[in-house]
């Protein structure tokens, strides 16, 4: 059972560690979680947590070949205005974990 129950929780990490993994601080993830924008968050009890499969997702939604490239253009329009593009309530392709 603790076997299971270390995996389920590598699975999420706090606001912090989300931060660290991304060079970004800590501050602008409250900021995302208010103003929309960032990486889906569950809020646990009084405690925020991301899901890694969310955070791979997140960071994926900016990725770009180069910055004539049109999903650049819009991600950056995107950003500027605070805003991010929906997408599924899971974590996989269709919504799945």
């Amino acid at each position: 059972m603790s076997d299971r129950l270390t995996l389920f929780a590598a699975q999420y990490v706090s606001t912090a560690e989300a931060a660290r993994l991304f060079g970004i601080s800590a501050r602008t993830l409250e900021q995302y979680r208010r103003r929309g924008g960032g990486p889906v968050f569950r809020k646990l009890g009084g405690r925020v947590v991301y899901a890694m499969c969310d955070l791979e997702a997140w960071a994926n939604q900016a990725a770009c070949r180069s910055t004539s490239d049109p999903h650049y253009v819009a991600a950056q329009a995107s950003a500027s205005r605070g805003r991010q593009a929906p997408r599924p309530n899971g974590c996989g392709p269709g919504g799945e974990r």
